[in-house]
C-alpha cells in the first residue's frame, strides 16, 4: 500500500469519532483546536505576567513570615534548658528544637530562591512575548492598497 494510501487510510476520510479514519486532531493539554471541529475555545493564546510576579511575591511573604517564625521560635526557647535542667524531656526538647530550626530555615531559603525564579520568569516571559510581537509586526505584509 503506498504511503499516500496509508495515510489516507490512517487519518483521513470523515469517520466517526473513535473510528479508524477519523482525521488527525491537533490538541493543547487535551483540549481540541478550536478549528479541528472538538469545539475547542479561543484561537488566541492569552498569557499574562502578573501571575509570575504575584506568585513570587507570595514566595517572598512566605519568606519574610518564616524568617519571623525562626526568631519567634528561638525566643519562646530562652532558658528552656536551664528551667527543664535534670527532666527527661529536655533532651527531646532541644532536638525538637533543632529539627524545627533546620526545616523552617530549609523552607524560608527555599522561598527565598523561587521569589528571585518566579519573578526572573515573568520578566523573561515578558520580554519574550515583548520581542515576538515586533517580529511579528515587522514580518506581516503590507496591507494592500486599493489604486484607482
Amino acid at each position: 500500500m503506498a504511503l499516500n494510501a496509508t495515510w489516507e487510510e490512517l487519518f483521513g476520510g470523515s469517520a466517526p469519532p473513535g473510528q479508524p479514519g477519523q482525521p488527525a486532531a491537533m490538541t493543547l493539554a487535551g483540549v481540541p483546536a478550536p478549528d479541528s471541529g472538538g469545539g475547542g475555545g479561543n484561537a488566541n493564546l492569552k498569557a499574562d505576567v502578573g501571575p509570575w510576579h504575584e506568585a513570587g511575591n507570595t514566595a517572598g511573604e512566605l519568606r519574610s513570615s518564616t524568617t519571623t517564625s525562626l526568631t519567634d521560635l528561638d525566643t519562646a526557647n530562652e532558658g528552656v534548658g536551664g528551667g527543664t535542667a535534670g527532666f527527661a524531656s529536655s533532651g527531646a526538647l532541644t532536638e525538637i528544637l533543632g529539627t524545627w530550626k533546620a526545616r523552617l530555615t530549609a523552607v524560608r531559603d527555599e522561598c527565598g530562591r523561587l521569589e528571585g525564579a518566579l519573578k526572573s520568569a515573568g520578566r523573561d516571559f515578558g520580554e519574550r512575548e515583548a520581542a515576538t510581537q515586533r517580529k511579528i509586526a515587522s514580518e506581516a505584509p503590507a496591507p494592500a492598497q486599493k489604486e484607482g
